[in-house]
């Protein structure tokens, strides 16, 4: 059995292989989200606790959480289920997934590390991978710089180097929800006008309904 074990800190991930069949036979029974104690799987992993996240199984079915088996289910599946992605609005279909119970058909299991060792894992927490984005939405730069309300944003995004065809440029995120002046000069245009819609309306009506009294009184 392959495992598939991420690092989230780091950003890394590495592949092991296990094929002791005492290791594996204490893992069966064992669902999406239990965690596993890292002896288990060998003194390589000693004081590690790894979380299971998922899988795969030979044919490559992967397993679906919440449904409490070991074997592979058809099931029919619509919009917000995992496992599935719909192509056109309030499609639904019938898909084969597989039991959130580790069996002895899963090929590929996916586990996290929650918790870290005294000793590190080559390749995998000895070695870090720098975020490659950076966040776009201006309250989440602010959060991640610790700016005040008042800081700019616009010079703290996570910006890449870019060389093609002997030019170098540097690229980065554009802004989302960033209030500037220009916004808020644009919004009070756009009230102003939505406010003088209505009150034109509104004068329209009281023109409409006094043009309509004196008609109906004439005609009396």
């Amino acid at each position: 059995m392959r495992f598939n074990i991420a690092y989230p800190p780091n950003g890394t991930n590495k592949k092991f292989e296990i094929n002791d069949m005492s290791v594996l036979n204490s893992l069966f029974g064992l669902r999406i989200a239990s965690e596993i104690d890292g002896d288990t799987l060998g003194g390589a992993f000693a004081g590690y606790v790894f979380k299971i996240t998922g899988g795969n199984d030979k044919q490559g079915f992967t397993m679906k959480q919440g449904v409490l088996t070991n074997t592979r289910v058809r099931l029919l599946l619509a919009k917000g289920h995992s496992c599935y992605r719909p192509r056109r609005k309030g499609e639904r279909k019938r898909k084969s997934v597989r039991g959130c119970e580790v069996g002895p058909d899963i090929q590929v299991l996916a586990l996290v590390v929650v918790k870290k060792g005294d000793k590190e894992i080559p390749g995998l927490t000895d070695t870090s991978i720098p975020n490659r984005l950076g966040p776009k939405r201006a309250s989440r730069i602010r959060r991640l710089f610790g700016l005040d309300s008042d800081d700019d944003p616009r010079g703290y995004t996570v910006t890449r180097k870019i060389e093609r065809n002997g030019k170098t440029r540097w690229k980065g995120p554009k802004i989302q929800r960033l209030v500037t002046q220009q916004r808020r000069r644009r919004k009070a245009k756009w009230l102003k006008i939505k406010k003088a819609r209505i009150h034109r309306k509104k004068e329209a009506l009281v023109a409409y309904k006094s043009k309509k009294a004196k008609k109906k009184a004439k005609g009396e």
